[in-house]
C-alpha cells in the first residue's frame, strides 16, 4: 500500500481526540488558562513567526482551530512594526495566506482567515485617523473577534463583547441578538437548539463536535431525559471521546459502531451533527460518514441537525464528493495490508442541503437555503 501523507488538520485532531486517557483528560481539564505559554526569557528578541503563534493557540484542547488562526492574526496586529496601514495589511495580507497555506484541505481555517480580513480591515474610520489610533482600531476588533468562539472554564470574565463585535457591521442581525451580547458562539447555538431536545428522545451523533457537545451538556444541565447512540467514528475514534464526556454527565449513551448506523436508525428521533465547513448551497462537509448517515436518516425521515459557527461558513460551492481537496488521516486496520490493496484515505465527505434538515449557528437557526444569504452578508 502506498503510503500517504495526512492533512495536518487531521493529523492534529488525531493527536487531540485520538486516544482517549486519563491523562489525556487531566491534561484538557488543567488547561484553562486563556492565554498559551510563553517562555520567560528576555535575553534575546525572538522573531515573530505566525505559523508558531498559531501552533501555540492550537495546542489548547477546547479551542477550535479556525479561531486559533484568528488569535495569531490579531498578534501579527500586536507585534507589527509598520509605519503605515497600507504595510500593516500587507503583513496582515501574507500572514493570512501563510496560514491558508499551512492546511489548503482545512475549510475552517481559510473560512476563519477570510473572515478575519473582511471584519477587521473593513471600518471606514480607519482612512481618518492616524496610524496609531487605527492600529488600536484594528487590534481592538481583532480580539473581540477572536472571543467569538474561545471557552475559558472558571474564567471571570466572558468576553462580553464578542458577539456584538462579530455582528457590528452586520446590522440585519444586530437587533435580534442585542440581549444575547454577553454569550458565545456554542453558547447560544446550544441555547437555540434545546427547543428541538425533547424528553424521551435519542440523538444519534457522529465523530466528536465541540458544539454538539456543548448542546448536549445544556440539555442535560436543563434536566432533560435523553439518550445518545454514539458512532465509533473510525479510523481516529472520536465517538469514543465524546462517550466518555457523555458518561461524565451522567447521559445515557451507546456506542454503535460505524457500519450499524442503518440497523440502528429505527430507534433514533433526530441525528446531530457538526461540520468542517458549511458551503455555499447549504451542504456541509464534514468528518467522513456523514454523508451515508445522512442518506439514511432522510429515507428513514428523521431529521438531521448541524451545529456549526459562522466562522465555519465558506465560499465553497462543490457540486459532488470529487469537488473536494483531498483531506487524508491515516487508516490502521490493525493487521498488515497489501501494497497492491489501495486503502481510502480520505476524512470528510459532502452532505448537499437536501438531506440537512436545520443548521444551528450563532446567526440563528437556519434552513439550507438561507445559507447563501447569509454568506453573502458575511463576506460583503
Amino acid at each position: 500500500m502506498e503510503n500517504q501523507k495526512a492533512s495536518a488538520y487531521y493529523e492534529n485532531r488525531a493527536v487531540q481526540f485520538g486516544v482517549v486517557s486519563t491523562d489525556w483528560l487531566a491534561q484538557a481539564q488543567s488547561a484553562t488558562v486563556h492565554s498559551p505559554p510563553h517562555n520567560n526569557d528576555d535575553d534575546e528578541e525572538i522573531p515573530f513567526s505566525v505559523i508558531s503563534e498559531f501552533d501555540r493557540w492550537r495546542k489548547h484542547p477546547d479551542l477550535a482551530e479556525a479561531v486559533a488562526a484568528i488569535r495569531a492574526l490579531a498578534a501579527v496586529i500586536r507585534s507589527s512594526k509598520a509605519s503605515t496601514m497600507m504595510q500593516l495589511e500587507i503583513q496582515l495580507k501574507n500572514a493570512s495566506d501563510t496560514l491558508k497555506c499551512w492546511d489548503t484541505t482545512s475549510i475552517s481555517l481559510t473560512a476563519a482567515c477570510d473572515l478575519f480580513m473582511r471584519y477587521v480591515t473593513r471600518t471606514s474610520a480607519l482612512e481618518y485617523e492616524d496610524f496609531n489610533s487605527a492600529k488600536s482600531r484594528l487590534l481592538e476588533r481583532a480580539e473581540k473577534f477572536g472571543e467569538i468562539s474561545f471557552k475559558v472554564n472558571h474564567s471571570r470574565t466572558l468576553a462580553r463583547a464578542c458577539v456584538r463585535a462579530f455582528i457590528h457591521s452586520h446590522h440585519h442581525f444586530l437587533n435580534s441578538v442585542d440581549s444575547l451580547f454577553a454569550s458565545q458562539a456554542r453558547k447560544i447555538i446550544a441555547m437555540l437548539s434545546q427547543d428541538f431536545i425533547f424528553d424521551g428522545c435519542t440523538i444519534l451523533v457522529h465523530g466528536f463536535s465541540r458544539v454538539v457537545l456543548q448542546i448536549l451538556k445544556l440539555a442535560a444541565q436543563n434536566n432533560k431525559l435523553f439518550r445518545v447512540f454514539c458512532t465509533e467514528g473510525r479510523p481516529d475514534r472520536t465517538g469514543l471521546r465524546l462517550s466518555n464526556e457523555l458518561a461524565k454527565l451522567d447521559v445515557p449513551v451507546k456506542l454503535v459502531i460505524d457500519s450499524a448506523v442503518a440497523y440502528t436508525m429505527d430507534e433514533v428521533d433526530m441525528v446531530f451533527v457538526g461540520a468542517d465547513g458549511v458551503v455555499e448551497s447549504g451542504g456541509i462537509i464534514n468528518m467522513m460518514g456523514t454523508y451515508q448517515i445522512s442518506l439514511v436518516a432522510k429515507s428513514m425521515s428523521k431529521p438531521v441537525y448541524v451545529a456549526a459557527e459562522s466562522y465555519k461558513f465558506a465560499r465553497l460551492y462543490p457540486l459532488d464528493q470529487k469537488d473536494l481537496a483531498p483531506a487524508l488521516r491515516p487508516v490502521d486496520f490493525g493487521v498488515p495490508i497489501p501494497s497492491k490493496v489501495e486503502v481510502e484515505c480520505s476524512a470528510r465527505d459532502y452532505t448537499p442541503p437536501q438531506y440537512l434538515t436545520l443548521l444551528f449557528t450563532d446567526l440563528g437557526v437556519l434552513t439550507p437555503s438561507v445559507v447563501s444569504d447569509e454568506l453573502i452578508q458575511l463576506y460583503l
